[in-house]
């Protein structure tokens, strides 16, 4: 059986997309090529505006899977808004490469929902994204995103959920309940397990170094420092907790000054620079508790870092993966986000908490992670493609000369 081609449309090398689509590729009944849009990124960091700087990441990003950049012309190219990305030769591509499906990574460029709207009803239109409804806001401006979300999305044949926060996005969004998959938001969980211990060994030295003892617990943040993250309520939740015990936070932004200067009377907080992909098997173990109390986060991949690496968690619920990693009480925390109370009753209790009970949590978090990996992910788009392409088969179009 020939594999059934599917041009994957992303905007540049992801540290989270790029093991996906090594795991795609390795599919005998799919063959993915990767249709990179943001083609100023193929050979250099990325600069970006949470970290407050340029970051290249240390892992491999193009091994393992076909792919190629697609020039942008776009005057001011980037993702942070709509005209950032403008590949005129993007659809003619995708053709030449005779493509019998298209996946489409977020719909919000021009030459995404362009690629949408130029094949739905040629061929087969997958979505995947991680949005959710868990922002809120006013019923007017719900009304209005429900109005054009509605149309977007009739620009595919089937959307690809992360998990059940995402999904109730599709449904809300107009997408009907049998063109709505599933393949689980995931990460390198085995880059994760730290098998010899070597991580884990780092981290002991990493602590030392730091001035925590060994037999200290602590509450660990790793990411960007910005507004979202909800890190001032982190630390004055730390500090109002009264129990022994360390925090660190790992990272740079806009908030960083403040943070310091809230923290600034404390010996028991640390702050460690970002790190790269290589060293964050190591970070997560630096805690005993890690931590992502953001006001919104669509899914919060962290968290399945920090699980994989046998850490429960304390996450508001306003962080979409939540409600499909978290078990109260099990495996870590859930507070409510706007709830200072709640974040300090929740670092209390992982201060308080009995070692037995802490590892006990560990390893519940360790078998959650063992559903959300990379393989189930591939597998989960392969059985979505390989369905839908086999009911609703279509013409595909002539390849460009």
């Amino acid at each position: 059986m020939t594999p059934l081609r599917l041009a994957v449309v992303s905007t540049h090398p992801i540290q989270y997309h790029a093991p996906l689509f090594k795991a795609l590729a390795e599919s005998r009944t799919v063959r993915p090529r990767v249709f990179f849009t943001w083609s100023q990124t193929s050979a250099a960091g990325v600069v970006d505006p949470g970290f407050g700087k340029t970051v290249a990441w240390d892992i491999p990003l193009l091994e393992g899977y076909e792919h190629e950049f697609v020039p942008n012309v776009a005057r001011r190219p980037g993702t942070g808004h709509f005209w950032g990305l403008r590949n005129p030769d993007l659809t003619r591509r995708i053709e030449g490469w005779r493509a019998d499906a298209v996946l489409v990574f977020g719909w919000n460029s021009a030459s995404h929902l362009g690629v949408m709207r130029h094949f739905k009803g040629r061929i087969p239109v997958f979505f995947r994204g991680d949005s959710t409804l868990l922002g809120g806001g006013s019923a007017w401006r719900a009304r209005v995103r429900r109005t054009a979300l509605s149309w977007v999305y009739r620009h595919i044949d089937m959307a690809i959920a992360v998990g059940s926060n995402n999904k109730e996005y599709f449904r809300w969004s107009g997408v009907p309940e049998e063109r709505i998959a599933f393949a689980p938001h995931a990460i390198d969980t085995q880059r994760f397990s730290d098998p010899d211990g070597q991580s884990a060994a780092r981290a002991a030295r990493w602590r030392i170094e730091l001035g925590i003892p060994p037999s200290a617990r602590v509450i660990l943040y790793a990411g960007k420092f910005t507004p979202t993250k909800n890190l001032p309520r982190l630390v004055q939740a730390f500090c109002g907790a009264g129990m022994p015990g360390h925090l660190i936070l790992v990272g740079n932004g806009l908030l960083e000054a403040q943070l310091r200067s809230l923290a600034s009377a404390r010996r028991d907080v640390h702050f460690l620079p970002f790190q790269n992909q290589q060293a964050m098997t190591a970070v997560y173990r630096l805690g005993n508790v890690f931590t992502l109390p953001s006001l919104g986060e669509t899914w919060g991949l962290a968290i399945n870092e920090a699980l994989a690496c046998g850490r429960p968690v304390i996450v508001s619920n306003r962080v979409g993966g939540t409600r499909d990693l978290v078990k109260d009480g099990v495996n870590g925390w859930i507070f409510e986000a706007s709830r200072l109370d709640q974040l300090t009753g929740a670092v209390r209790r992982a201060l308080m908490c009995e070692p037995q009970t802490l590892d006990a949590m560990g390893e519940a978090a360790r078998r959650t992670s063992a559903d959300w990996t990379l393989a189930a992910a591939a597998a989960g788009i392969e059985r979505a493609v390989l369905t839908f392409c086999a009911n609703a088969p279509m013409t595909r179009p002539a390849a460009v000369r």
